[in-house]
């Protein structure tokens, strides 16, 4: 048995990637990691939409080559999810963002860095592939945004994502209580907490052994030397210090300066589609941020068509997406590719360096196998799929 089938005998779907990690994180990360904000409804709400979404199976189509890649900004790409950017990613595990950018180089499929990751641009240069984004919490100061774009495109990344959906920062409860503060500050609570997590502290204090043992963002380094040592809380992080709260006119300034493929990230309201595709934007990405941020909205999986009717923009999605079937439904219901953050990082806390490329390996599985039920050769042919809404 090889390696990558013994993996799959033991962790062969994202539940037991999730318990593992649950087992090896300390409870501050692991809250971090896994909450929500409020009372996590739109979490349970985009789990139980994406649920009613069903199929009926095919039979007797015979054989099939299946076919998994897909088109996106005018390239092929083999599959059709890629890795969704998060903050402060090496928090979560030592050296994240660098495991998943390898991760994203050697399957070909899209890695997203986040402005407030403990990683920067200059940093992943030499372990990007082709498909490397960049997503931007916005600056209000046009010369630090004009800076990060340049930074951003001289490491190698070709797509920028601007998050929309953050205008301020949530409360998210869990993470709060668990004690975590901004910038991460290892308090005697917390270090009992690690003190139970070898493996993750072990790996933390080689990875950050020249910043106290604990990651920071050190993209923003360069325009927030001054405020470092401020206390904040738990979700009120450093680049709070410098960021604004985009409007129209902002989206207009970042599609000047951006020479590439460039998306709007957080969209929930249909209406918005026609006034961005109007400015220029090369794809909408439909996502209630996964629950994190609002806990009064609808599951975005039941906004997605919704909004498919409205622009002939790419769709990317992301929020609640656990397994190739999920894919599927997004494909289905309008989407022209699917983002997943929390299943990386699950994955990477629970196998290390081996983490990442089984998760492809699950979702590209779990597509192939339920490609083979309802009897699609290729993505093209899902959004013709006869549907159930499943009670």
């Amino acid at each position: 048995m090889t390696a990558a089938q013994d993996l799959h005998q033991t962790y062969p779907g994202l539940s037991d990637l999730r318990a593992r990690a649950k087992r090896r994180l300390p409870r501050f990360v692991w809250e971090y990691l896994d909450s929500a904000t409020g009372l996590e409804t739109t979490t349970a709400r985009n789990r139980a939409a994406l649920d009613r979404v069903g199929f009926l199976p095919s039979i007797l189509h015979g054989p099939l080559n299946i076919d998994l890649s897909t088109q996106l900004f005018g390239r092929s790409l083999p599959l059709p999810f890629g890795i969704a950017p998060v903050g402060m990613s090496g928090l979560i595990w030592p050296d994240a963002e660098g495991h998943l950018a390898r991760c994203g180089a050697r399957n070909g499929i899209p890695y997203s860095l986040s402005t407030v990751a403990s990683q920067s641009p200059e940093d992943l240069a030499a372990h990007l592939g082709q498909e490397a984004w960049y997503q931007l919490y916005p600056p209000k100061d046009e010369g630090i945004r004009k800076d990060m774009l340049a930074r951003a495109r001289d490491a190698g990344f070709k797509v920028l994502v601007l998050t929309a959906d953050v205008p301020v920062a949530s409360r998210r409860e869990r993470q709060t209580r668990s004690g975590l503060t901004q910038p991460p500050r290892l308090t005697p609570r917390l270090l009992a907490q690690v003190a139970l997590r070898p493996a993750w502290a072990i790996g933390m204090a080689r990875q950050h052994r020249h910043e106290g043992g604990m990651p920071h963002m050190r993209t923003l380094d360069k325009y927030t030397a001054e405020a470092t040592g401020q206390s904040r809380s738990s979700t009120a992080h450093i680049g709070y210090l410098l960021r604004t709260s985009p409007d129209m006119d902002y989206v207009r300034w970042l599609r000047d300066n951006w020479d590439g493929p460039f998306v709007i990230k957080g969209v929930m309201r249909p209406e918005d589609a026609g006034p961005l595709q109007e400015i220029g934007v090369d794809a909408l990405w439909v996502s209630n941020h996964a629950g994190r941020q609002f806990d009064g909205g609808p599951a975005a999986i039941d906004i997605l068509p919704e909004i498919r009717a409205e622009t002939d923009l790419p769709l990317i999605f992301d929020s609640g997406i656990e397994g190739g079937l999920d894919i599927l439904r997004a494909l289905a219901l309008g989407a022209d590719f699917v983002m997943l953050a929390r299943g990386f990082h699950y994955a990477l806390s629970a196998l290390g360096a081996h983490g990442p490329d089984h998760m492809v390996d699950i979702l590209r599985k779990d597509l192939e196998a339920n490609m083979g039920q309802l009897g699609l050769a290729s993505l093209a042919e899902v959004r013709d799929l006869p549907r159930r809404v499943l009670s």
